[in-house]
């Protein structure tokens, strides 16, 4: 490669992050001034307010933890919604597939007598690979309906959410219910079927706090997804298929074949979710557990315009968003509803920035520079 070319290559890459940069800082800004005067509005007290919303996000070592759990279930739900989004299948059926996988877990770690004994080095893979495999296998029954009858995905995977709660308060009122009878819900998990805490591992590498070796699974899943989508045939018949279905159809690819597979992962993604967060955070399954994260999964992806790395991102902001508005409704006296507007708020305003122009002037910059300068060189 030439210098010029090596010079117009730098400044592309250098004005595409600095409009991610650009959309980021825009949105925050907007953010943060509705949020303001969403708290103005209410009588609240603003410093307090946003001070608290950081603090209990960032603030320690156990408060960061905090944020990084409540993060792991929302990045792995949203990497399996943004693979079945990037083949144009709409999957709004993650949280049914989270809550199977949740079950899946429980199921083999407290109820099958052949698992239940064994130590945290056999259990653990075992039952996390359960999780994932009823999540594949309850995705599994959308993808065939549409592929099969044509049956549209988004009707398919609503329905087995709710069929998926009514099956999980079948279970934890009878065949899963806990011996005692106290409550309606699942046995508590054993030490040997929960997920360590990474201090306990590394004590010289973290401080104290909830983080668990979930969230170091679902990192490698990141990885895992990259790979999937840039470097594998797999991978390339889905961006084919995303882009054009009937143009990827007349070029031989299996197009079936293709929706199906990337149903399957986005259900074994939001399975193992299910999965981590009952090993390394809740431990047993109540009646009535609907978390949100299938849902929330689909603003995490979004956001993430269906990347690993942007996924990534999202959730994090995501989850230090949700456990910082706790800490604001608790400390600054905000109520639970505000705490929920102010997330929503913020959401809006970073997906309406990657649709708007406005944002985008740093980027336009680094372009004409970019020329500017490849024209300079040639002479």
């Amino acid at each position: 490669m030439t210098k010029v070319g090596r010079s117009s290559a730098f400044f592309s890459v250098a004005a595409a992050f600095a409009g991610a940069i650009g959309r980021v800082i825009a949105a925050l800004v907007l953010s943060a001034i509705v949020s303001i005067l969403l708290i103005q509005g209410v009588g609240g007290n603003v410093p307090l307010a946003l001070s608290s919303l950081w603090d209990g996000a960032f603030g320690s070592p156990y408060k960061l933890g905090n944020t990084l759990v409540a993060s792991t279930p929302l990045l792995l739900t949203g990497l399996g919604v943004a693979i079945a989004f990037r083949c144009q299948m709409w999957n709004i059926g993650g949280e049914g597939q989270f809550l199977v996988g949740c079950l899946a877990c429980s199921a083999l770690a407290v109820n099958c007598p052949l698992t239940n004994k064994l130590g945290l080095p056999l259990l653990m893979p075992i039952i996390l690979a359960a999780s994932a495999a009823a999540g594949a296998a309850w995705a599994s029954i959308a993808a065939f309906l549409k592929t099969w009858r044509a049956v549209p995905e988004v009707i398919s995977t609503i329905m087995l959410n709710s069929i998926a709660v009514e099956l999980l308060s079948y279970l934890v009122n009878g065949p899963m219910e806990r011996s005692d009878h106290s409550q309606p819900a699942t046995e508590m998990l054993q030490p040997a079927a929960t997920l360590p805490y990474l201090y306990q591992l590394f004590p010289k590498l973290f401080a104290p706090s909830p983080l668990h070796v979930g969230f170091i699974i679902a990192l490698v899943m990141v990885g895992v997804v990259y790979v999937l989508i840039a470097m594998t045939p797999s991978g390339f018949a889905m961006k084919l298929v995303g882009a054009n279905m009937d143009a990827a159809r007349l070029s031989g690819v299996a197009v079936n074949r293709v929706l199906i597979t990337s149903m399957l992962w986005s259900g074994a993604l939001c399975g193992l979710a299910g999965g981590v967060e009952l090993t390394g955070r809740v431990g047993f399954i109540p009646e009535g557990y609907l978390p949100g994260y299938g849902y929330q999964a689909i603003a995490v992806a979004l956001l993430g315009r269906l990347s690993p790395i942007g996924v990534l991102l999202s959730a994090l902001f995501i989850g230090a968003l949700s456990v910082g508005c706790q800490n604001m409704e608790r400390t600054a006296g905000i109520a639970h509803e505000m705490g929920l507007m102010i997330q929503a708020v913020a959401l809006l305003a970073l997906l309406a920035t990657q649709w708007t122009g406005w944002s985008n002037v740093l980027p336009e910059l680094l372009r004409r520079f970019s020329a500017n300068n490849a024209a300079i060189e040639h002479q």
